[in-house]
């Protein structure tokens, strides 16, 4: 059997750090920095708990990585509304369709713990503060902006609008975690009512 060339080598380290990463959100998402360990974190990564430090130092390093790909791909998903097709009604539309799919849900309470844990490294203390809730409504401004000249959003300060707007989507994906008995996500269109001057 030939030898794996660099190549291959750089392609094996890449898939094994997505794996620890994939198993670290998962951990970290459900117990926080400080409820977590690293062998925890090797465990659900079916990897020897010796490997896990080839990749992370510890588990600050780690859950700091995590965060901040968090946080880049949130600040992403806003700045992306602007490309999508329809009218601004429905790029605000896509977005809740977006902020609600529950494949986001790790990442959702990841940001949560990052938020709200004690233990948390300074440097993520740092990164949830710069990803505010008055950062995200600055990002969106634009667009209800345009969306209230076209007549598609309804009338009033906008920032306080948007504001309600992702503290509404926020408190759902709380609950939706928590799984209340009972408990369901509200379909998108009765959530927009709260923006929209019409039924749609």
């Amino acid at each position: 059997m030939a030898p794996l060339n660099d190549e291959q080598l750089h392609h094996i380290r890449d898939e094994r750090k997505e794996q620890i990463m994939g198993a670290a959100l998962k951990v970290f998402s459900r117990r926080g920095i400080i409820g977590t360990k690293m062998s925890m974190i090797a465990a659900e990564a079916g990897i020897s708990h010796g490997l896990l430090y080839h990749y992370f130092k510890s588990k600050e390093e780690l859950f700091t990585t995590l965060v901040e790909s968090a946080v880049l791909a949130a600040q992403d998903a806003l700045q992306n509304v602007y490309n999508l097709p329809g009218s601004h009604f429905e790029k605000i539309k896509a977005l809740t369709i977006d902020m609600l799919d529950e494949s986001g849900t790790d990442y959702f309470m990841l940001i949560h713990q990052a938020r709200t844990s004690d233990g948390v490294p300074e440097k993520v203390k740092q990164l949830v503060e710069d990803y505010s809730m008055k950062a995200a409504v600055g990002q969106l401004l634009p667009l209800f902006q345009e969306g209230q000249a076209a007549g598609q959003i309804i009338a009033g300060d906008l920032e306080e609008l948007i504001s309600s707007y992702l503290s509404v989507l926020n408190g759902l994906m709380v609950l939706n975690v928590q799984k209340i008995g009972g408990y369901q996500i509200p379909k998108v269109n009765i959530l927009l009512r709260m923006i929209a001057p019409f039924d749609r």
